[in-house]
């Protein structure tokens, strides 16, 4: 009894483990993993982390003006979080 009671000790921490694989990324981690396939479109100067309209976090790609082929490319989740495409203009460095 005793050897049962020690196996389920060991290997309960073992199952709990193989939970946090199945953990929503952070979105962080979203924004990292797809920023360069953004980047790499026509018109995308920025890929950030801000707010949608509704108060929400949110993925923002920047374009630097109307850009209506690439604004359709761009997803509007990104595993569970919005994304947001917004006109910022070109970014010059000074």
């Amino acid at each position: 009894m005793r050897a049962i009671v020690l196996v389920i000790v060991l290997i309960t921490p073992l199952l709990a483990l193989g939970d946090d694989l199945d953990m929503p990324s952070s979105i962080q981690e979203v924004k990292k993993q797809h920023a360069s396939r953004f980047l790499d479109m026509p018109g995308v100067v920025s890929v950030g982390i801000g707010l949608d309209p509704n108060g929400n976090q949110a993925i923002i790609v920047g374009l630097d003006g109307p850009r209506p082929e690439t604004a359709a490319k761009i997803p509007a989740m990104l595993e569970d979080y919005p994304v947001e495409v917004q006109i910022i203009g070109s970014i010059k460095a000074q």
